[in-house]
């Protein structure tokens, strides 16, 4: 019997995920077998129980893998907006487009997650996931709305709360459509200016 390093069983962990990616992007994920990732990934289906105990593990590893869009939006938009409120709420709006945009990883991932994915019991871990991030993000939204605010330009009658569900609802919504037909409009431009 070969025996592996931890690299080499790091290498093949990596590989039935880029399979699984694959796979559940073209049949779905309550349609894809295990047996097809390990008959894409060039692996026994033994060689993918050895990582991971079924397939939403699978898939939870896969989601954990990837940088979901509107994580870190709110650390790059201090980065690069500095002091500046307005441009900072600006920066965290269009941030989780742009990685949308440049990532073609995460244009898979987040495909998967929004379009191929059914969220039964078993993969409420990454819905989990979406909605604490989702929430953060609104969270961080409603902090730069506040700053803003300082400078006056918020409507009288308009809560914050509302106004960063808003905004965030835009976002989301912008990569929701933009997955259904990548390239079917220029997703960072029109977020941008919306």
């Amino acid at each position: 019997m070969v025996r592996r390093t931890k690299a080499d069983a790091l290498a093949t962990r990596h590989q039935i995920l880029d399979a699984a990616e694959a796979e559940f992007l073209a049949r779905g994920v309550a349609h894809t077998r295990l047996q097809d990732v390990a008959a894409a990934a060039g692996v026994t289906r033994g060689a993918i129980y050895w990582h991971f105990q079924d397939k939403a593990e699978l898939f939870n590893a896969m989601m954990e893998r990837a940088f979901l869009p509107c994580e870190g939006a709110a650390e790059r938009a201090l980065a690069v907006a500095g002091d500046d409120p307005l441009a900072q709420l600006h920066e965290m709006a269009v941030a989780p487009l742009r990685a949308m945009a440049e990532s073609e990883q995460v244009q898979r991932v987040f495909r998967i997650a929004m379009h191929q994915t059914e969220y039964t019991a078993e993969l409420a871990p990454v819905q989990e996931r979406y909605l604490e991030g989702s929430g953060e993000f609104q969270q961080q939204l409603a902090d730069a709305l506040q700053r803003a605010d300082a400078l006056g330009w918020l409507r009288p009658g308009l809560t914050l709360e509302a106004v960063a569900l808003g905004l965030f609802a835009l976002v989301d919504g912008l990569m929701h459509h933009w997955t259904l037909r990548p390239g079917g409009f220029d997703l960072v431009t029109c977020g941008e200016t919306a």
